[in-house]
Parts: structure tokens; sequence; C-alpha cells
């Protein structure tokens, strides 16, 4: 944790000795907050030079628009929607993309508000919903959606919410945003009472009018649909995001499968060939026939029973 967020967490902590709810009022504009974007990669550079770039404008939590770059690669009939993680950008990806363009698919990715090279300061997960809606409008139903760590998240929220893929992958992902919220209090050390108007602050700023949230943004309490193929990746080393959370996700989702790795850590995973070769068997495999994409908003928040172990293929790959 840096500096700055220590004499942050300080600080609330002092106010919140006074008042829980001022506590919350000053945690709660940091966690929107995103780090300096990181720069491009020098490995990254030349696929990403090579992508046709355009933009989407989209409300952002503040609603008063920004606009978002996008990227495309390759001109296949199948298109693949990634989904970059908090404090990432769309250049993380460029390995899968080189592999998904010579496999014959058209890629796209996205830098979220204040990430990357796109506008804004602050972000939340509605920025990535509304980011999939707005490319949903430009290409069509997805063929697979990737997601690594939030941008997994957010995946399986917006899967789950209507977005219309015929497959998903994630990549360290959380299973829901409560983890997310228990992870900034851990690192502020702010008290419990702090923590309970900070959920309540962070369901009316970002979700007003939903009666429960952390249902709506949960991929155990709202599962994919039933007949959306989902591949979960994870690291057992995982620091950022903890392993159990890939079980967490399995739990909810009858027949997925588990590729568990070690030693390749939260980002180091998103370039190891076992991951690559994975991916892309699982975009690359037959599509069941599938029913009729339900609107967002439509679908019900019903939990799907835990699938037997004998149904989970899991693999385990070194580093």
């Amino acid at each position: 944790m840096n500096l700055a967020l220590t004499a942050a967490g300080v600080t609330i902590r002092g106010v919140a000795a006074v008042s829980p709810e001022w506590g919350a009022s000053l945690a709660m504009p940091l966690f929107g907050s995103v780090a300096k974007p990181r720069p491009v990669r020098p490995d990254d550079e030349a696929t990403m030079w090579r992508a046709r770039r355009r933009t989407v404008r989209i409300a952002g939590v503040d609603r008063r628009g920004v606009d978002i770059d996008t990227f495309e690669w390759g001109a296949g009939t199948r298109t693949v929607l990634l989904s970059h993680g908090w404090n990432g950008r769309a250049s993380q990806f460029t390995p899968l993309v080189r592999e998904l363009v010579a496999g014959g698919c058209r890629v796209v990715a996205f830098d979220a508000p204040a990430h990357g090279s796109s506008a804004g300061r602050r972000t939340y997960l509605v920025d990535w919903l509304d980011v999939f809606s707005a490319l949903q409008q430009r290409y069509g139903t997805f063929d697979a959606m990737i997601g690594h760590s939030f941008g997994g998240l957010a995946t399986l929220v917006g899967v789950a919410g209507g977005t219309d893929a015929a497959r998903v992958v994630t990549i360290a992902a959380p299973a829901d945003a409560d983890l997310l919220l228990s992870q900034f209090q851990s690192m502020l050390r702010y008290p419990e009472a702090v923590a309970t108007r900070m959920s309540a602050r962070f369901a009316s700023r970002y979700f007003p009018g939903q009666s429960d949230p952390f249902a709506w943004l949960s991929s155990v309490r709202r599962p994919l649909p039933a007949d959306v193929p989902l591949l979960v990746i994870h690291d057992e080393g995982d620091r950022m995001v903890p392993y159990a959370e890939a079980g967490r996700i399995m739990s909810a989702h009858a027949g997925a499968r588990l590729l568990a790795t070690t030693g390749l850590g939260h980002n180091r995973i998103l370039v190891a060939d076992a991951v690559l070769d994975a991916v892309l068997e699982h975009v690359e495999a037959p599509s069941a026939a599938r029913t009729s994409p339900v609107p967002s908003g439509a679908r019900t928040a019903a939990v799907m029973p835990a699938a037997a172990p004998d149904e989970l293929i899991t693999a385990s790959v070194a580093a």
C-alpha cells in the first residue's frame, strides 16, 4: 500500500471514531479511483500499433460522458471481446490477441475509463457493462467474452444480465463485488461501522433503485445462463484474487471447466502457453444450440446447484 493510501486510512479511521458516516463519506471517493495507467510493455507495442482504433462514448460513473478507446484486430467471422481488469489495459492481452487472430477470429478490446489511453479519472463496474452494451450494438453477438480479474467479474455480471455471448472465459476473477469491498476495507483498515455505511453508499451511488445490488453483482447468486459454456482459469498462488474465488464461481456453474495453474500469479497467467491453449480450445469448441438471449434485467437471481466433483474438468499446469 502506498503512502497516500496509508495516510488516507489513518484519516478515515480518525474521522470514523467521531462518526462512521463521515468516515464512509471520506472513503467512498477513493473506491472508484484508479492508479496512473501502466505503460504499454515493449513486447506489446507492435500488436497495439496494428490495431484498428476507434472510440465509443458511454455515460461514465459521473454520468457526464466519457470516450473509451477500443481496439480491433483480424477480420474473421467470430468476434471475441477481451475485458481487462482494474489498473489493467487492453495491451495486456496481446499474446492472446495474436493467437486468436491466427485462429481466424476478429478480436475486440478496450481501455476502460481512467485506464490505458482512455479518458476519465474514476470508474466502476457499471462502465464495463456500458462498454459491453455499446460494443454489442457495433458487433452483434459475441462468440466469446474473456475477462481478466475485475474484467472477469464484469463479464460474468454482464452475460448474466443479458449481454449476448456464446461462451465465457474468466481468468483470475473474483466471484462477486463483496470481495472487492472487503479488500478495500482491509487496505484502509476502517472499522465495521464504516464498512456497513460504505456498502450502503456503494449501492446507492452505483446502482440507485436496485433493492439488492450485491445479488446482482454476484456470479454465485446470479450465475450465467445454463447454455453458456464457462472456462474458469486461476492460479493457486494468486495474491490479488484468492484461488478460492474460482471454487465459488465453479460451485454455481454446473458443467464449467477449471484450469488451475501454479507459479503464474495474477498477471503472468495471461501470457502462459497452457492458458492460451486452453482459451483457444474453449473459443473454438462447437457451440451447442442456445436459447434466445434474455433482455437485461429479465434473468432471475436463482442459484444453480453446485456441480458434482466428476463434472469438473480440472487441469493443473506448472509454470
